[in-house]
């Protein structure tokens, strides 16, 4: 079970050194936990409090606990988001060193690498416009105009926005899998591009 002085310990190394330090495997089930039990101690979130009652000095010492506990673990995170940031950045130009990805935690290490992709894909839109090619949507999806032929429900796009509701005769401008899918359904009609 982590105790605030973990919590506390794990911020000061992580603000006096550039790296990553390692973490448990279940730091943030275990920070999770420890709310918890301290929320239960002062009586938040369902616990039935401190038989001592609202301000006892064991209540009120444990709601600031709990209180500077959170901030740690918020600033904790914000630095480690940081790091993960500049570790992207170094990572393109010249790779990520082991010891650095070890110490990433699980959802990290996701997020790390999403960056990672997003840097890729602008580096290699740069090198297209450097060889003369055009800044565009080469990788966006194409948008198609159709009108609709019925009143549509609310529903998802591919990456699960929503979209709608729409009315009969509304004229939009959606993806072009989304539209081909509704005209295949005859719930719209393509606007063709004069």
């Amino acid at each position: 079970m982590i105790t605030y002085n973990d919590l506390y310990e794990a911020l000061r190394k992580e603000r006096y050194s550039e790296q990553l330090q390692p973490l448990i495997k279940d730091f943030v089930k275990e920070v999770s936990s420890y709310i918890k039990e301290k929320e239960n101690v002062i009586g938040i979130g369902g616990g039935n409090g401190s038989a001592n009652g609202l301000f006892s000095d064991e209540t009120v010492k444990t709601k600031k606990q709990l209180e500077n506990a959170i901030s740690i673990f918020k600033e904790l995170i914000l630095r480690r988001k940081k790091k993960l940031l500049d570790l992207a950045f170094v990572s393109a130009e010249t790779g990520i060193s082991k010891r650095d990805f070890d110490n990433m935690l699980g959802f990290e290490k996701e997020m790390f690498e999403k960056i990672m992709k997003a840097v890729n894909e602008g580096d290699k839109i740069l090198e297209q416009l450097l060889n003369g090619g055009e800044e565009g949507n080469n990788n966006l999806p194409k948008n198609k105009l159709v009108m609709f032929k019925q009143d549509t429900d609310e529903f998802l796009d591919l990456e699960g926005n929503k979209l709608g509701p729409f009315k009969k005769g509304d004229i939009v401008n959606i993806p072009q899998e989304i539209a081909n899918i509704l005209i295949v359904d005859s719930k719209a009609d393509p606007i063709e591009d004069n």
